[in-house]
């Protein structure tokens, strides 16, 4: 697996950016990555991000914009606010997850 420096930590990407290895991850990491993609951070944002990372681990996988609705308890289309345009692959993204395999 490639690997990349950002905010000064060398962490595991894929081939699309995303981190490989769920361990690497911390927030002041996640801080850079959403700096990368010109997202600021606010309380709202680490809310679906900290939903996702605790999410992962039980799931196997990314969760998706329903699942980050309906269980994690923020509306998608709060989420399309915070994080525009894709925001289930900016959100994973700045988790440190893979991509979702969908986006619903």
């Amino acid at each position: 697996m490639p690997t990349t420096t950002i905010g000064g930590h060398e962490i595991h990407v894929n081939d699309e950016g995303f981190m490989t290895e769920y361990d690497e991850w911390t927030e002041d990491l996640g801080q850079a990555l959403a700096a990368q993609i010109g997202v600021e951070m606010s309380d709202e944002h680490w809310q679906a991000i900290q939903f996702l990372r605790r999410d992962y681990p039980d799931q196997g996988e990314t969760a998706t914009l329903r699942r980050v609705s309906t269980v994690g308890g923020i509306p998608t289309k709060q989420l399309f606010v915070l994080f525009p345009k894709k925001p289930a692959k900016k959100m994973a993204y700045i988790a440190g997850l893979p991509k979702p395999r969908g986006c619903v």
